[in-house]
C-alpha cells in the first residue's frame, strides 16, 4: 500500500511529530538495534529542532519587529530621551535540550528511512514513531476522465494534461482528434508524456481542431473519455 509524506508541513505539527518521534524511539530503539548513544542523538536531534521551532524561531520573529520600531522611534520619535538599542537574548534552552551538528532533521529522516527499510519494525510501531503515512488513496478507474488545456506553441497544439495529479497509478494518456475535414474522430497518439505536441502541419485556411483523451492502465483504457476541446488552426 503506497503512504504520504509522514512529516506534516505546518510547523505546530511538525513540533508534535518530533516530540512523538523523541520519546517513542526511546522505548522501540533497543529493539530496533539502536545502541543507546544512537538513540541518545536522535533524542538530542529532536529536541534541538523543538526548541528551535517552538522558541527561538518566535522570539527571533517578535525580535525582528521590535527591530522595526527601533528604527521608527529613531526616525519619528519625540525626540525627549537618548535611545539605547535593545539587545537580543535568545530563548533559554529547555532542560535536556543541547545545540547539535547542521542537517538535524535529515539526520532523523535518515533514521527513519532505515527503521522501515531494516524489515524489524511492525506497521502498529510505525505508527507510534509517526513515519507511517496515511493510506494514499488512488483515483476510481471507473471513472477518472482527463481534464486538460490546448496552447499553440511554435505553429503546433500542444495538449497539456498533468494527468490528474494521478501520474503515478497510470501509465499513459490516447489522444484523438477531428481535425473537422469530414473525418471525424481519428487515432492521434499514445503516449506516457504529461504534455504532448501535435505534429500536423497547420492548413492554409482557418478550422477548428477537436481533441479528446483517455487515460490508459496495463494498455487497457480505463475512466471515460475527456471532454472535448477545441482550438482555432491556421497556417
Amino acid at each position: 500500500m503506497k503512504h504520504n509524506s509522514y512529516y506534516p508541513p505546518g510547523q505546530p505539527a511538525q513540533i508534535v511529530w518530533l516530540t512523538t518521534f523523541g520519546n517513542e524511539i526511546q522505548a522501540l530503539g533497543p529493539g530496533l538495534g539502536y545502541t543507546a548513544l544512537q538513540i541518545a542523538a536522535m533524542v538530542a536531534d529532536c529536541r534541538w529542532i523543538i526548541y528551535l521551532l517552538q522558541a527561538w524561531l518566535p522570539a527571533t520573529r517578535h525580535w525582528s519587529q521590535n527591530g522595526t520600531h527601533t528604527v521608527a522611534d529613531a526616525l519619528t520619535g519625540d525626540g525627549s530621551k537618548l535611545m539605547v538599542l535593545p539587545v537580543y537574548l535568545a530563548p533559554d534552552l529547555p532542560e535536556g535540550a543541547v545545540p547539535v551538528n547542521t542537517g538535524a532533521l535529515n539526520r532523523i529522516f535518515a533514521v527513519a528511512q532505515d527503521i522501515k527499510n531494516g524489515g524489524k519494525c511492525s506497521e502498529t510501531d510505525q505508527v507510534k514513531l509517526g513515519i507511517l503515512g496515511t493510506a494514499a488513496v488512488g483515483p476510481d478507474m471507473t471513472s477518472i476522465q482527463p481534464v486538460f488545456s490546448l496552447s499553440i506553441v511554435g505553429g503546433q497544439v500542444v495538449l497539456h494534461s498533468g494527468f490528474g495529479g494521478y501520474s503515478a497509478y497510470l501509465d499513459a494518456i490516447e489522444w484523438r482528434v477531428n481535425r473537422n475535414d469530414g473525418k471525424g474522430n481519428g487515432p492521434l497518439v499514445m503516449t506516457t508524456s504529461q504534455n504532448y505536441t501535435d505534429l500536423q502541419p497547420f492548413p492554409v485556411a482557418s478550422t477548428v481542431w477537436t481533441y479528446s483523451g483517455i487515460f490508459l492502465l496495463n494498455n487497457v483504457r480505463v475512466g471515460v473519455w475527456s471532454q472535448p476541446v477545441s482550438i482555432a488552426v491556421q497556417a
